[in-house]
């Protein structure tokens, strides 16, 4: 086995698709949602923020309290694909958004593109779950739906410098946004 994908224990038997090739010179492989899910609009949430702030005079500006809320609010949402992706070692899977989303349906990844490295697959937080992170700028909430593409993921290999430092390389031991903690 030199890569591909699988559906995590949590999914099997609910229906979901492998990520699949939608033309034969496609790079990308085309992941769907594994359930329905609203991504909240950005703007109305960030309005929201600022109306509470207005009429919740005790929490200062500057306060934590008052950032953590901000942050809570505007934070991107994860959207479960239930798919797992093995790899070579010297390979990882590049996720990306698909050109239609920014255009039609107002949707972002905030990060650019993901990483996901081989050895998140099957670890042991989450079995190598992966996600993507998106966030939504269009006006109105957006109701993603199981099975609708949300991104691509597309092979790569990776070089490694001669000059590597094997001291402060480590073993994976999380999940999601794990590596190099």
């Amino acid at each position: 086995m030199k890569r591909g994908f699988k559906i995590i224990k949590a999914y099997e038997g609910k229906g979901l698709s492998l990520p699949y090739r939608s033309t034969t010179q496609a790079a990308g492989y085309d992941f769907e949602a594994a359930e329905d899910m609203v991504l909240p609009s950005f703007w109305k949430e960030l309005i929201r923020y600022f109306f509470l702030k207005i009429t919740k005079v005790s929490v200062a500006e500057s306060s934590d309290e008052g950032y953590d809320a901000a942050k809570a609010l505007l934070k991107p949402k994860l959207v479960p694909t239930g798919i797992k992706a093995y790899m070579q070692p010297d390979e990882y899977l590049q996720l990306t958004n698909r050109s239609s989303n920014p255009l039609k349906k107002f949707l972002v990844l905030p990060n650019g593109v993901g990483i996901v490295d081989a050895d998140y697959y099957d670890n042991t937080a989450n079995e190598g779950h992966i996600f993507f992170q998106l966030l939504n700028f269009g006006l109105k909430d957006y109701q993603i739906k199981k099975g609708e593409r949300v991104g691509q993921g597309i092979f790569q290999k990776y070089l490694i410098a001669d000059t590597e430092n094997n001291e402060k390389v480590t073993k994976r031991t999380g999940g999601f946004g794990s590596s190099g903690l």
